[in-house]
């Protein structure tokens, strides 16, 4: 009877493959009539084909300046902190050298060629393979501690450090850990992929040991529909604003650094990190209209309060006091938001989810633009019944690489 069975399936020209496809189907409580058949084993297998699509987009990565400052968003995103282990600068000249070749090759969806000597670790851990560039990006900045550590210029550079570049002032109602704060160098990858952001980030820790270890690494997701701004975990649209300076004219005063700052910073930026937990289950607790006023902007549509659309210019008479959006309007400042959230399973200490922002901006001058606003915003913002700032740390992204030339080269040479 099985053969039987068998051989009058194959006759009609369903498998015995495509028949465990429709048992998985009815299983799921999906009726299917004999006319509906092929349409419902094309679309099975093309949600199957669409699994191993491969995203081979590439994004440049020497150009003016470093990409993933202003490059559109990806869906995920890791940031590392580094602090140097050794004070010989030509160690750390072949540790950026050694970055530098990976970020080429995996931006352009290669990785490093293994040799041949199998009684070796592999050059690459190889989880990435196959899987394209994914629009990733690398960017690469130092921190204050890379110019002058516990009083000492390590490598000779003090006199290089550029204008603004200063840890950020303790502000009210931070709960700062020192393990998430603070460190020599940064590197933020992005992609589209998360297996291929990982490879990236895995990697230029592997190729750290023994001159750079971890400080702190987070990793982070955001994903909107087509042409519209992402949410935050709060279900509030998060960046708005950058369409405000959304031109040549309008990066070149908000984003990329002025004149005056040293020459390896021209056509670069100063990255602004902030590490804030959500206490998602306050806020779920609180009321929409609680909700709307705490940010001075409605949920759904992203609209300021009074008016009908989210880029609709901002009245923030509108809006009550200490509303979110009007204390940051008020200070007059802009900043590049390139924010992130993330999510760490359970707080063991509290029972609660463990998420929040990886809020990350781009400024020209962060003592004009995003210093005040945080002393503002942590002094009287509604947010702050529902978040706590555990995390912080400044960075300076030198301007883009020409091919040759490696992370960090005009400081250090």
């Amino acid at each position: 009877m099985v053969e039987k069975k068998l051989s009058e399936d194959h006759k009609s020209g369903v498998s015995r493959r495509e028949m465990l496809k429709i048992s998985a189907i009815a299983g799921a409580g999906i009726a299917v009539g004999a006319s509906g058949l092929a349409s419902i084993l094309d679309v099975t297998d093309k949600a199957n084909a669409k699994k191993v699509q491969v995203n081979d987009s590439r994004i440049p990565f020497y150009g003016k300046h470093q990409a993933g400052i202003i490059t559109p968003q990806q869906t995920y995103m890791y940031i590392a902190s580094f602090n140097l282990d050794t004070d010989e600068k030509s160690e750390v000249i072949a540790l950026f050298q050694q970055w530098t070749k990976f970020a080429d090759l995996i931006s352009n969806g290669h990785t490093f060629k293994n040799s041949d000597n199998h009684l070796l670790p592999p050059d690459d851990t190889g989880e990435a393979t196959g899987l394209g560039a994914s629009r990733l990006t690398v960017t690469f900045g130092v921190g204050p501690t890379f110019f002058k550590k516990g009083g000492k210029d390590r490598y000779g550079i003090a006199h290089k450090k550029p204008k603004h570049l200063k840890e950020i002032p303790h502000m009210a109602h931070d709960s700062l850990d020192s393990s998430y704060c603070g460190g020599d160098v940064v590197l933020q990858v992005c992609a589209d992929d998360q297996q291929v952001a990982f490879h990236g980030i895995r990697n230029f820790i592997r190729l750290a040991t023994g001159t750079a270890s971890i400080k702190w690494l987070e990793e982070g997701f955001i994903q909107a529909p087509k042409n519209e701004t992402p949410r935050n975990l709060f279900g509030f649209k998060d960046g708005t604003a950058n369409k405000e300076h959304f031109s040549k004219e309008g990066y070149n005063n908000v984003v990329w650094a002025a004149k005056d700052e040293p020459e390896w910073m021209q056509n670069g930026s100063y990255l602004g990190y902030r590490k804030i937990q959500m206490l998602i289950e306050i806020w779920d607790r609180s009321s929409l209209q609680d909700q709307e006023d705490t940010f001075g902007r409605k949920k759904a549509s992203g609209a300021a309060y009074g008016k009908k659309h989210e880029f609709d210019p901002v009245n923030v008479k509108k809006m009550p006091a200490d509303a979110h959006v009007r204390l940051a309007k008020e200070t007059g400042q802009q900043i590049h938001r390139r924010a992130y959230s993330y999510t760490l399973g359970m707080d063991s200490k509290t029972g609660t989810v463990n998420a929040g922002l990886l809020f990350i901006c781009f400024t020209q001058n962060p003592e004009k633009q995003m210093i005040p606003m945080l002393k503002v915003l942590g002094e009287k913002d509604a947010l702050n019944e529902y978040t706590k700032h555990i995390g912080s740390a400044m960075f300076a992204c030198p301007g883009g690489l020409k091919q040759g030339m490696y992370f960090g080269q005009t400081i250090l040479e």
